[in-house]
Order: structure tokens, then sequence, then C-alpha cells
């Protein structure tokens, strides 16, 4: 019954009322005409598409010229760092591993070297390099079992900052690196193992932060200058969760916080007086604030309802800058040259991978240097998303993103699958997903759910499943099928359920617990034994430890009720087939867990098929590796629920 296909070595990114924001299902919207068949498309078509992403907003961007734009590309089929002509789009490509990802953090402020990290083929375990002008390249971070990551520039360029944990593998130390030689310094020992946010553009002070609870985190503050011990900023009772944006070019700690409601919004506090004022408001969660170069802009992210919006705002008058006509999308990862006259962007649609652009600021004109999907595939053939909400169990509203194959009628109807997010707090947005566009294309509908403790619908929605995962939060998945069936262009007698990581959980758990809610389940990295798995947690998550048990529980006293969960411990139950994918090198769900749960459920005489890459961790950084996941998607789905009734249950 088992199959176990191992790919030789060649990022899933996958409350009791609602928020307000389009409270009403979309039934009537989903239920629309139906289009032409799309042309069938193979794996290798969709992930044949680019992927592009830019340098962190803590990173140069820009050469110091201006003439180039570092990115990180997977063209050669795994990530390395290239440099874009911000003239032409040609790319040159700077770095040549064919085993680990590599990622471009940042350009040096007066030449072109780069820094970049890479880990141990999805260990998790990332080292900083620098590579020289002449190709040569060094780790600078060159210990054992040492996880470290680029943290900024300091205020001359004389100085980048690192962390890493060699010390203690708990807690991120903060170096030195001197831009010349590479000599460095320690500048701040970490012994309470806070999480190191951003260093003051004046390099006096390090902005921290610890989460005490999944609800309730603050923000310290160290002088660099001093010996004095962090200080507390972010003094309060209750639960309210605090965290930082950065500084601003005036010198104030931008925090970020959700005090005043619902949504998380951006504050301004004054280091020197204490005083805090609101500084970035919205309906939504605001998602970041950074600054040009030069601090005359100010950007702003806001995540409206699963989609980024992105205001560029001038400081001087206080308005947005006149951004030109562009196709339908997310605005992303906004990057300023050195004279902040043009600016660098990613911009993301449902069928449209990211593609870089450039944009000239005083002529509010841009141009794309990259063309991300694969030219084999007609754009117009891809599927636009729309935002659904459907009530769960108790009336609770739960925002969603539906995906419906072109020809898909009453009189066609088609399969359809639950996608489920991880996290457990992430959250199905808007945007180019290769394996959904090509799940659809091949005729099945996509359904990702946003369950209760997703992220973005407010605090209150937010923390709905604390120390209750695979309860309400699987209830709302199962209701996802309901609301499938009553579409009727869904074949109500074929609905799978997909999802990965804290997905791949829920994955396991509806087959385990709700065993005749689904006829097929995809689990990929997905949890099966909570009690392994909050046990073996990595050393580097000390600084968000005590808030991951308080959400999900505390191993040393909570064993029973993990193990109640765990579907593990119920692989009697199943009775559907299974497909299960896992990382060989998965530091967070181990490989024994998929081992085990395949071996469960071919106990059972059930179908079950296994995917298993040596070369991979948790998710994806290999395309050849994404390519064979996406094919086995399909092909087990084609045997077991595209089949015949019969087949599938």
């Amino acid at each position: 019954m088992k199959h176990l296909i191992l790919i030789p070595a060649l990022a899933l990114s996958l409350s009791a009322c609602d928020n307000g924001q389009s409270g009403q299902t979309n039934s009537d919207t989903a239920q629309s005409v139906a289009e032409a068949p799309a042309p069938k498309h193979s794996a290798a078509d969709f992930f044949n598409t680019t992927s592009f992403l830019a340098v962190e907003s803590n990173g140069i961007g820009f050469s110091p010229d201006g003439g180039q734009i570092l990115i990180s590309s997977d063209e050669t089929g795994i990530f390395n760092a290239f440099a874009v002509d911000a003239m032409t789009g040609d790319r040159t490509q700077l770095t040549t591993s064919t085993t680990s990802a590599i990622f471009g953090m940042s350009y040096f402020p007066n030449d072109r070297r780069i820094l970049y990290i890479q880990d141990g083929g999805g260990d998790e375990l990332t080292h900083v390099w620098v590579r020289e002008v002449d190709g040569a390249t060094t780790d600078l971070t060159a210990t054992e079992n040492t996880k470290a990551s680029f943290v900024g520039w300091n205020a001359d360029g004389s100085e980048f900052y690192v962390s890493t944990n060699e010390r203690d593998s708990k807690a991120f130390d903060l170096y030195a690196y001197q831009t010349d030689g590479y000599e460095r310094r320690m500048v701040f020992e970490n012994a309470d193992a806070l999480a190191l946010s951003s260093i003051s553009g004046d390099d006096r002070y390090l902005a921290m932060t610890m989460s005490r609870t999944s609800a309730d985190s603050n923000v310290y503050l160290k002088d660099l200058t001093s010996d004095t011990a962090p200080v507390l900023v972010t003094e309060h009772e209750g639960n309210i969760a605090y965290g930082t944006y950065g500084f601003s070019t005036g010198g104030k700690l931008i925090l970020s916080s959700n005090e005043a409601g619902e949504f998380t919004e951006a504050y301004a506090y004054d280091i020197e007086t204490g005083e805090k004022k609101p500084y970035v408001t919205a309906d939504w969660d605001v998602w970041g604030v950074s600054y040009s170069n030069t601090g005359r802009y100010r950007v702003e992210t806001v995540n409206v309802d699963a989609e980024t919006k992105v205001t560029v705002r001038d400081g001087q008058t206080g308005e947005p800058i006149a951004m030109p006509e562009l196709p339908a999308g997310n605005v992303v990862a906004v990057r300023f040259d050195p004279d902040d006259s043009h600016i660098s962007f990613m911009l993301n649609g449902d069928t449209s991978p990211s593609d870089l652009y450039v944009m000239d600021l005083a002529a509010a004109s841009a141009e794309r240097l990259t063309s991300a999907l694969n030219p084999a595939i007609d754009q117009a053939n891809l599927v636009e998303a729309s935002i659904v909400r459907y009530p769960s169990f108790d009336g609770t509203l739960i925002p969603s993103t539906l995906y419906k194959p072109k020809g898909a009628s009453a009189e066609n109807k088609v399969p359809a699958l639950v996608l489920v997010h991880g996290g457990p707090g992430g959250q199905t947005r808007r945007g180019y997903r290769a394996f959904v566009q090509h799940l659809v294309n091949h005729g099945y509908a996509v359904l990702g759910a946003n369950n209760r403790g997703s992220s973005g619908y407010g605090k209150t929605f937010f923390h709905m499943d604390d120390k209750a995962h695979g309860e309400g939060d699987l209830q709302d998945i199962v209701m996802g099928r309901t609301y499938l069936e009553s579409l009727d262009w869904v074949d109500g007698e074929r609905v799978g359920i997909i999802g990965g990581s804290y997905g791949g959980f829920m994955v396991a758990a509806a087959l385990a617990f709700e065993p005749e809610a689904f006829d097929v389940g995809i689990n990929i990295f997905g949890v099966t034994n909570w009690v392994r798995t909050l046990k073996s947690i990595p050393p580097w998550w000390e600084s968000f430890r005590e808030a991951l048990y308080d959400e999900m529980g505390d191993p040393a006293t909570d064993e029973e009720r993990h193990r109640r969960i765990s579907p593990l411990f119920h692989a009697k139950n199943i009775v559907k087939p299974m497909l299960v994918v896992q990382g060989a090198n998965d530091p967070r769900v181990l490989q024994v867990e998929s081992d085990e749960i395949v071996a469960a459920v071919e106990a059972n005489g059930v179908p079950v098929e296994y995917v298993l890459f040596p070369d991979e961790g948790h998710g994806f950084r290999n395309k050849a590796n994404r390519i064979a996941a996406s094919d086995a998607y399909v092909t087990f789905l084609d045997t077991y629920l595209k089949g015949s009734a019969e087949t599938s249950r």
C-alpha cells in the first residue's frame, strides 16, 4: 500500500465576531458563469517561472552608483544572488551554488561587494558570507552549529552588524565587522536571549523584543554606549503585543502595538522623554514602516484583507507620491537608490509571479526589469482568486481565497481541495503560487481557508485557537467542505484537504479525527506528534519559546492534551488515502514523524504514498523538488480523487 518515492539531490508558502470588512459570504460571486477550459500545463511549466526576491529592508539594494540592483533568483534551479542592470534588466549571476540556497542581503556602501546568507541544505543554520568584487567568497561566521544573520550597516558604512548564536545556541549576540578586513568585535552579549530587532541611525541604541505569551510582548532598548542593562520601554498592563519597525530618520523608535484595538498600528516613541504618539494608523494590520536613504520618504505597508497595500509618502509634504499605472497585484519590497531619485519594487499578482520594477520618482514612471512567468504559459489562462467568507459551526465567518478552474460550471462540476496554511498563525493571501495554479489548471478548485487563529483579521480572531488547536480551527476547515458543497460548480462527492507545516498537521488531524470529512489528504512537512515536536524545537527559538508554549501548551505540563490532538496516536482511524511529503533535513518537523505516520496508515491497509527529499528542510528551496512535489500532488489526486467517487471513498 505504501509508495516511498525518494527524490535524489538535484519555501512552502504555503474571532467570535467578524472584523467588519466584507462580512457576507461571496457564494453568488463564486457561482459565476463558466469560462472555457484552459490548456493543461505540467508542473515544470508552472515552476519554470523564475522566483525573484529583493534584499531585506536592512540591506542596501542598489549598488553605490545606482546602476545595479541586488536580488536573489532561482533561475539556475536553486536560489543564487544576481545583479540586475537598473536600466536594461540584464542579469549577472554573482554566486554559483548548486546545493544550498543563497540569498543576497546587501551591497557594500562604497563598492560592489555583497553580503549573502546560505544554510546547509535546508537545516536553517544560515551563515553570513561576503563576495568580493572579483568573485572570491568567505564565510564570516564559520563556526559549527551556528545560525547567523545580517542585521545592518553602521552610520558611516565603516562597519556592518551580524548576529550569531555561536556562544550560546539559544541566544543571538551582536557583532560589528569592519568593512575593510572584516575584523570583528562583540557589540552586545545577549545574556537574556532577547530577539534582536534594529539599531538606531546613530549606532547608539539597539531595539529588542521578548514575547511573554502569544498575546503579550515587550520592547527593550539597550544603550550601546553604556554598560547599563536593556531597558523595558513598553511597560503596560494586560495583553498587548508590542514590537518594533525600526528607528525613524529623526531618531525615534517606531513601535508596533495593538493596544488601541483589534489591529496593529505604528507609534513613535521618543527615547529622551518616553512620550509615545500614534504614527501610522489603518483599519487593518500595519505590517511595516521604513525610510529612504536620505530620510525624505517613508514607506508604509498594510495587510488589507489578504492583500499588501504600500504607500510611499513624501516626508516634506506628508502626501503620498504619485504612482504610475501598474498591473493588478501587490507592490512589495520598496528599495531606494543612493540619492532617492529611483525606487525598485516587486509586483506580485494571482496570475503573475514577482517581477522587479524600477521607478523614476520625479517622472512617476516605472519599467519592468524581469519577466518571471514562463513564456510557455498564457497569463490569461491562469486564475484570479476571489475573497470569500463562509460561516463555521458557531457562526464565525472564515475569510478565504477561492480559485475556480476555467471551464467549471453546474454542468461540468470539478473536485475541490481545502488548502490549510502553516503557522499556526499564518494567512493564505492573494498572490502567485505555482502549485496552486498547477492544481487549478488540472481541474481542482482550491479554497485557501483562513481558519480561526490566522493572522490578519484582528487579535480576537488570532487568539481564538490558543491551546485549542485541532479543535475549533479543525472544524473551520471541515466547514470549508460544506461551503464548497454549496457551490453549484463543485463536485461535492470529491473534496480533499492539502496543507503544509501546521497545515500538514491539520490534514492529518482531519483524516484521523474527522475520518469521513474529506476524501483524500496531502500532508506536506506536517506535525503529527506534538509531544515530540514541542520537546525538540530548535534552540534558536528561545526568544519566543515561552510564547509558543503559551499558545500551543508547555510539553512539561500539557503532554496529555498534546497526545490527544496528535494524529499519530489516532492513526488507526485514518481510512482515506494520504500523501506525505517530507524534507530529510527538517529541523522543525523531524523525518521520523512522517516515517511513523506513513507506517501507521499503511498498517490500516489504506493507500499511502511518501515523497522524501534528502536535500530539503522545512519547505522547498530547490526548484526541481518543487516540481517533483507538485507532480506528486496531481498524480495522487488524479488517482484517488478525480476518479470515481467509489475510488476516493
